[in-house]
């Protein structure tokens, strides 16, 4: 890939951008390298000179949209919040931030999660479970366990509102995200804080 990285940093990400829309429009087995070259206005040659091949890019933009977050989280990320659904809105609004900067890398990363082509679904699983490794320790390093009543499991709740969040954005057509998010996100604090209440000791 040494020749993509020796582009312009505004054609890199022309190119990306262009990848990312179609593999989170189509999935894996119905982009095609040609739908991808046309989207980015280059020639079909062209993708696999940078890349190699489908997978290949594929897998860096995986790669990359995981980095892009990571770095995002670990900037804006706050530890000295120690309560749990404050954490949750903390993560939320960092990610609602990287949305509305680059919308086509959570597309990507949301359709990665429903990715089972046999070409990438071994590296997409691994791919996803060193992603929910991360959250984890972002949510529950230095967190207050205190304030769960006894019977509540912090660990399957936070699962559970990971699985409503997939859910939210599933509902939300890719290029009116950006537009619908922040309706949608009010909605899902006001969830939170309808669980605070529920599951927190008086």
């Amino acid at each position: 890939m040494e020749s993509f990285f020796n582009l312009r940093a505004e054609k890199q990400e022309h190119i990306i951008n262009a990848a990312l829309i179609v593999f989170a429009r189509n999935g894996y087995k119905k982009a095609s390298i040609a739908d991808i070259a046309e989207e980015a206005g280059i020639a079909k040659g062209m993708v696999i000179y940078y890349f190699g091949s489908k997978k290949n890019l594929y897998l860096y933009l995986a790669e990359l949209c995981g980095k892009i977050m990571v770095e995002e989280m670990e900037k804006g990320f706050d530890k000295s919040v120690t309560d749990f659904f404050d954490k949750l809105k903390m993560i939320t609004d960092i990610k609602i931030a990287v949305i509305k900067r680059h919308p086509a890398v959570i597309s990507f990363l949301t359709s990665l999660y429903y990715e089972t082509h046999m070409d990438v679904r071994e590296e997409v699983k691994q791919f996803i479970a060193n992603g929910v490794n991360i959250r984890g320790k972002w949510i529950f390093d230095g967190m207050d366990i205190t304030k769960f009543k006894d019977d509540v499991d912090p660990k399957l709740l936070e699962r559970f509102l990971v699985w409503t969040g997939e859910g939210m954005a599933d509902n939300i057509p890719m290029d009116r995200m950006v537009d619908q998010i922040d309706e949608c996100v009010k909605d899902y604090y006001d969830c939170l804080d309808l669980m605070k209440r529920h599951f927190y000791k008086s």
